[in-house]
């Protein structure tokens, strides 16, 4: 009787537990999800209704699939290609609309007023946890929340300091040469030749963040960055499958998984053994404290000597590697993307190329071009403001709720995910007029707060207290490249030329960007 007993309590339990687990995943892809719909549409908002599991992702993918299969026309009014399915609810639903991505609704924010207060209030606007194998790409300071973003934050904020910008021109100018060299060699006897200007910017960011993050060491830092790009486009694959939020997907032994565990693997072991002799040359009085790595090893030094040495106080080598990671991967990628698309719409406008061209030399004749006299271009920055307006790097923006939050005239629910889509609000002509999706550098004469009249509608590197802090550094380095390039030669885009703005993380021209040099006399 007994053992029939607790057999049947065992029964009991195991059925409940079943039961348990049923109920919870049932929630999770139904009920949950119906009831946040009904709870959106209660304020106002509308969108596709929710279908089970996937949401919109199918939908997405295959729109996005479609837009990538043909280049666009030359136009900059990109976005029905680069986010087809955003473009598409809007058009559909207005701009009070949702999404699903998976069974998470995510609700479009694109009002001036309510993208200041996503950005601002990063407390209760938190960064969504991604898929695990996502990470493998780069957590560091842009995915921290609460305290350690804070104390990440601190520790970084002396690699960007003006200053050290400053002594890192020298590193920006010999890579700028390097490259300049290679184009001069290419050029015929006849004064001119056609190259796919994207691999070229692309080595020249990557070399730069070499120099500047690993200074005498950035040989290996040029392995790091092949092995960045092959995880930055499994990551987007990764991304865009319907099967992406599936609870336990990544722990499956999927040739792509395995891969992009073996890649982060391979990153790390380079980054240790790279931190392991710094700290070696630092203890014996000789590491160098002018790169990023060394800036970074010395500041979080301090941080330790001031605030005791518990393990909570300053950075763990994980943490180093994962800041040198992001540092590697956002520093090169926005700047190549900044340099590419600039260079596409002053080969599409030569007169503003002329302009931009007639600064340069005005300002450094042929000499090579200095911090201060970076920092004077006015021309130079309104092309960039332009450029950065109509191609933002990150398209969209996305946070999560974690409690019920009150978003202007919205209540978002726990668990709700809004985004800030970059690419629409850069392009609304209710904010920039009817010549919204026209390039016209004019537009920022004035700099940023009079082109925008004081609204949130220019946020290329986010806005708020988690504004990207690599930003000046992109910059400074993006000056400094395109007046040495102008210096150098005038371009117009080549008849092989296919405009197809596209997106891997960050927008990124799929079939390169062919041009075509002419010496400059």
């Amino acid at each position: 009787m007994e053992v029939s007993g607790a057999r049947a309590a065992v029964y009991v339990g195991l059925v409940s537990i079943v039961i348990a687990l049923a109920w919870r995943v049932l929630n999770w892809v139904w009920f949950r999800p119906k009831r946040l719909e009904r709870f959106l549409r209660q304020q106002g908002l509308s969108g596709n209704s929710y279908r089970f599991l996937f949401g919109d992702l199918k939908e997405s993918s295959m729109m996005t699939k479609e837009a990538k299969s043909r280049p666009m026309n030359l136009s900059h009014d990109i976005t029905p290609r680069v986010l087809p399915h955003l473009h598409q609810t809007v058009k559909n639903f207005g701009h009070n609309s949702f999404i699903w991505d998976g069974p998470n609704p995510t609700v479009i924010v694109s009002n001036p007023e309510d993208a200041k207060d996503v950005f601002a209030r990063y407390g209760e606007f938190q960064k969504p946890h991604s898929n695990p194998l996502v990470k493998l790409l780069a957590t560091g300071l842009a995915n921290y929340e609460d305290e350690k973003w804070a104390k990440h934050r601190r520790i970084i904020n002396p690699a960007f300091h003006i200053e050290k910008l400053r002594q890192m021109v020298p590193a920006f100018d010999e890579c700028c040469s390097e490259m300049i060299s290679k184009w001069e060699a290419s050029v015929s006897e006849e004064g001119s030749c056609e190259l796919d200007a994207w691999p070229s910017l692309q080595n020249l960011s990557a070399d730069v963040i070499s120099r500047t993050a690993f200074g005498s060491s950035y040989q290996e830092g040029r392995k790091i960055f092949q092995l960045l790009i092959q995880q930055a486009q499994l990551v987007t694959t990764l991304r865009q499958s319907v099967y992406v939020n599936i609870p336990g997907w990544s722990f499956l032994p999927t040739k792509m998984n395995r891969r992009m565990k073996e890649i982060d693997k391979e990153i790390k072991a380079s980054l240790k053994d790279l931190i392991n002799k710094r700290h070696k040359a630092m203890k014996m009085g000789d590491g160098a404290k002018d790169d990023f790595l060394g800036i970074l090893l010395e500041s979080n030094f301090k941080e330790i000597q001031q605030h005791g040495s518990k393990n909570s106080v300053g950075m763990s080598t994980e943490d180093v590697i994962e800041e040198c990671k992001l540092f590697y991967y956002a520093g090169q990628e926005t700047t190549s993307v900044l340099l590419v698309w600039t260079m596409v719409l002053l080969s599409m406008y030569p007169k503003w190329q002329h302009l931009a061209r007639e600064e340069v030399l005005q300002a450094f004749g042929n000499n090579k071009p200095d911090f201060d006299g970076l920092s004077q271009l006015k021309v130079v920055t309104m092309i960039l403001n332009e450029v950065l307006r109509l191609y933002p790097p990150v398209s969209t923006f996305y946070r999560k709720v974690h409690k019920k939050t009150q978003l202007g005239k919205l209540t978002l629910p726990v668990g709700g995910h809004v985004t800030v889509p970059t690419l629409l609000v850069h392009h609304d002509k209710e904010l920039w007029g009817e010549n919204a999706t026209e390039f016209n550098p004019e537009r920022f004469l004035g700099g940023v707060s009079k082109a925008t009249k004081g609204r949130l509608c220019f946020f290329p590197f986010g806005w708020g207290p988690r504004i990207c802090i690599g930003q000046n550094f992109s910059l400074v380095e993006a000056k400094m490249a395109l007046s040495m390039i102008l210096q150098s030669f005038t371009f117009e885009l080549s008849p092989s030329y296919a405009h197809a703005p596209h997106v891997i993380l960050i927008l990124k021209p799929q079939f390169g960007a062919h041009i075509i040099l002419h010496k400059h006399n």
